[in-house]
């Protein structure tokens, strides 16, 4: 459906004008004066390399000891040409001086001088053309993600620099030759094809070929303990290595990997008009990785959990790993070979595959219904970040790279795809896909802006972009929809939407979406093309007064929309899921906002749909949603009584359920937030007994699952996790459950030491282990111990953003304060920022984003 916004001029004269008022962070002048010699990567310095160097590529060599506390000597070589500006020419590399042992250009030895993470040559000892630079220096091991058997870099976004001298920016793009020599037992994997190899002793020796043309934050290799499996699909041959020791997994996942990327390739090959742009496609499975996947070019890492399923895989399980392997594999076209030129356009990379990946899940899952899982998976989450005080815009300025890892977030991951549809919508499907073409073969293996990329859309549409860009990308918050239907003899006279700021303010998201006139014994469905700020539709005049009306029934508006109260009693009713998808999340969005509809009333609602809806992913939905009212949107004091109704709502529904993939998540929802004896006792039996219900397969996995539930309830019944721990086979989830153990202690003692120790940057090495413990750490069951473990995890929050990965402040922070109610807790984190007017602007949003839950729960239970 195409809408058309008429272009205006109010915004400027020209569209590359208004964006260059916005987006100025991404020109590319020469700077004036050389830049400072700082910390981190600045945006003057990297515009100024950009200028001088050209031609770039490295040639590293790491020597990888078998034990992990050991270090790597290694060696590179740089070479460049050199555009003859500047007096002093910056290598980033983050780590101490004393890392690098020699220094060379040209073939002479220079003193090494290092200052503020910058390796500095003078360009006295540079000439115009080509370069080389050679350095010995000791690998640094903040990114190298070392194990006692295998290890893995992660360089985004700013990382390369911790692991070895580089230009450590996205546009300066190069070539990587890389050789390992590690134990000869172990496997290894990089961004281009193994050249040779030889093993001397107990020593391998592997150089790799040169690798594609790539930016520094893509470059990586995997080694160590894994098992190499390939297959070749389409004539392409892939490579898995992996650490996987459930047969089972095994069996029931190995094909399925292969054939997902197989189809994710073959879509967007036909979606581009591009082949597959690098020279070849593996992936390895990591034990406990960061994020679900990372896009290194040929060589993409992801949570092995991600990838394996069992025969107890739901089918929500199954689209979501069909979902991150498109994700990762559209990254090899947007991100990989055209890349951002500054991370403050990093959300560009992420929306488009984001975007991508629905498209091809769309074609390739074919249980898939593509308009709910969007809804479902995309809209909560971009919510929950837009509606708090921390809210942050999708285009954020940037002007260090040591700040980048901040930008990540639900609104880049989450509110982008939704703004990206409606950009579709806008413009129409083929206008926008033959945009994306043109924008992928102009900067094919170069970097571009998101203003390059919307004048080349702006071309193919009449609608004025600039304007419809500035709310979208460069403002944060969402609107808020009100109604006025007017009637007449049974008839509607007149309907009205209108809408504003979430915040009051008079702004408009220009957005099309879709509102249903529901009858007794039909439903009509009309479009709404919200360019303004009110909006009569002319077309219902005349027509009968329906019986109520579904806001946003198609589930592609973005922003609260206003409930009828006669659809709530009829919800079970609606027959399109999608329909119901969007009334779930529009109800709960009214009820944390204090409007429409209570916390006790939505659960009792939802109690009663619970053994009604057909659709996996809104029984999903519906699940979380009701596990939330009954653990932070309840008092403690009635938390007992309402989790015992569900509780034996959840067991009968199941009983009922004949789809194993929604039994499976009625009894995780049971399990959740079994709190009665009766539901205790049932759990301990069944975890004890390893006996599932009827009709329900439960894994080593759900097992494990179990005994932590009952662990963190201090269910009486001696050494729970210390069985459990002896039934897990795989070594790498013992190893999970040895580190979560103190976390889960009946002894507070215990867990006082357990939290202590993350004070020590080695103990939070395992940032999934941490914030899995952190979140039984912080369970709702032991707020009443753990709240003063609070005040120091807000005064680790600066060490954590430096020392950790870009997702981990954002999880450490939301993990420890997820599970509070109280005033006094919305009093500290206040308190705690109010103290600190100069606190960093981007974890003060983060911490304002993950305390909006006891903000709004204290404000809803205790006002």
């Amino acid at each position: 459906m195409i809408w058309n916004l008429s272009k205006i001029t109010r915004y400027g004269s020209s569209l590359l004008v208004a964006l260059s008022i916005t987006m100025s962070g991404n020109s590319q002048s020469t700077p004036t004066k050389p830049p400072a010699v700082e910390t981190g990567v600045s945006q003057t310095l990297a515009k100024a390399r950009r200028q001088q160097i050209s031609q770039l590529a490295y040639a590293l060599k790491f020597d990888i000891p078998a034990q992990k506390n050991q270090l790597i000597p290694a060696h590179e070589t740089i070479t460049f040409n050199w555009a003859k500006t500047g007096t002093l020419l910056q290598l980033d590399f983050k780590e101490e001086r004393t890392h690098i042992q020699k220094v060379s250009v040209n073939g002479k030895d220079i003193s090494t001088v290092f200052e503020s993470e910058h390796l500095l040559i003078s360009t006295a000892f540079l000439k115009p053309g080509k370069n080389t630079i050679s350095i010995q220096f000791t690998a640094g091991n903040l990114s190298l993600n070392r194990n006692d058997d295998y290890l893995y870099t992660l360089l985004v976004p700013d990382r390369a620099r911790t692991v070895f001298p580089c230009f450590d920016q996205p546009d300066l793009k190069a070539t990587f030759q890389l050789s390992l020599t590690i134990p000869s037992l172990w496997q290894a994997m990089t961004n281009a094809a193994v050249q040779d190899s030889f093993i001397t002793g107990d020593r391998k020796t592997v150089n790799f070929q040169t690798s594609n043309i790539i930016p520094t934050y893509l470059f990586s290799f995997v080694a160590g303990k894994f098992t190499p499996v390939t297959r070749t699909l389409d004539g392409r041959p892939m490579t898995l290595l992996h650490r996987e020791t459930d047969t089972t997994k095994i069996r029931l996942s190995m094909e399925s990997l292969f054939q997902l990327h197989a189809d994710a390739l073959r879509f967007l090959e036909d979606y581009t008009q591009i082949p597959y742009p690098f020279q070849k496609f593996d992936f390895a499975a990591i034990p406990d990785f960061q994020y679900g996947g990372m896009e290194h070019v040929g060589a993409i890492d992801y949570r092995a959990s991600a990838l394996f399923l069992d025969n107890g895989a739901t089918r929500d399980q199954r689209l979501a790993r069909a979902s991150v392997i498109s994700h990762e594999t559209a990254h090899m076209w947007f991100g990989d070979m055209v890349t951002m030129r500054w991370f403050n356009d990093v959300w560009l990379k992420e929306v488009f595959a984001n975007f991508m990946a629905d498209k091809i899940t769309e074609v390739s899952s074919a249980d898939a219904n593509y308009d709910l899982q969007f809804v479902v998976d995309h809209f909560p989450a971009a919510y929950a970040v837009d509606r708090t005080e921390g809210a942050n815009p999708i285009g954020q300025p940037l002007a260090n790279l040591q700040e980048a890892g901040s930008l990540y977030g639900g609104i880049i991951y989450h509110k982008a795809p939704i703004m990206m549809r409606q950009l579709e919508r806008l413009m129409g499907k083929t206008a926008l896909r033959d945009g994306l073409r043109e924008y992928l073969k102009k900067y094919a293996f170069s970097n571009a802006t998101w203003a390059e990329l919307i004048a080349i859309l702006d071309a193919r549409t009449p609608a004025d972009l600039a304007a419809w860009n500035h709310v979208w990308v460069n403002e944060t918050g969402r609107p808020k929809f009100n109604y006025q239907l007017d009637k007449q003899a049974g008839k509607i006279s007149r309907l009205v939407i209108s809408q504003l700021g979430e915040d009051g303010s008079k702004r408009l998201w220009p957005q099309g979406f879709e509102i249903a006139l529901v009858y007794p014994d039909h439903v009509e469905e009309l479009t709404v093309q919200m360019n303004q700020a009110n909006v009569t539709l002319t077309e219902v005049a005349g027509k009968s007064v329906p019986s109520y009306v579904i806001f946003n029934s198609s589930g592609q508006g973005y922003g609260i929309f206003p409930v009828d109260t006669a659809m709530i009693s009829q919800l079970g009713s609606l027959k399109n899921p999608v329909t119901r998808a969007a009334a779930y999340i529009n109800l709960y969005e009214n009820m944390i906002s204090g409007q429409i509809i209570s916390p006790t009333k939505l659960g009792a609602i939802y109690q009663n749909l619970l053994g009604k809806e057909t659709e996996e992913l809104n029984l999903r939905l519906l699940a979380s949603q009701l596990a939330d009212i009954v653990w932070n949107f309840t008092k403690p004091e009635n938390r007992l009584a309402l989790a015992t109704q569900v509780e034996q709502v959840a067991w009968r529904a199941m009983e009922t359920e004949t789809a194993p993939g929604k039994k499976k998540l009625l009894f995780r929802l049971y399990q959740n937030i079994a709190l009665s004896s009766e539901a205790k006792d049932r759990l301990y039996t069944i975890w004890n007994e390893q006996k599932a219900p009827t009709g329900v397969t439960l894994t080593e996995d759900d097992y494990t699952s179990l005994a932590l539930a009952l662990a963190v309830r201090d269910y009486p019944a001696d050494g729970i996790l210390t069985k459990q721990l002896a039934r897990i086979k795989n070594p790498d989830r013992k190893k999970r459950l040895q580190f979560m153990m103190p976390a889960l202690s009946g002894n507070v003692a215990e867990r006082d030491q357990f939290f202590a120790s993350l004070a020590n940057e080695a103990n939070r090495e395992r940032e999934a282990w941490v914030v899995d413990a952190l979140g039984y750490l912080h369970h709702p069951l032991r707020t009443g111990t753990s709240a003063k473990y609070l005040p120091k995890s807000l005064d680790l929050l600066e060490e954590i953003q430096k020392t950790g990965d870009i997702f981990f402040p954002e999880r450490w922070v939301g993990s420890t304060l997820a599970s509070y109610q109280t005033p006094e807790t919305a009093k500290l984190v206040r308190t705690f920022l109010a103290n600190r007017p100069t606190y960093n602007p981007r974890l003060r949003a983060k911490l304002l984003q993950a305390a909006d839950r006891p903000f709004r729960v204290s404000r809803l239970l205790y006002r």
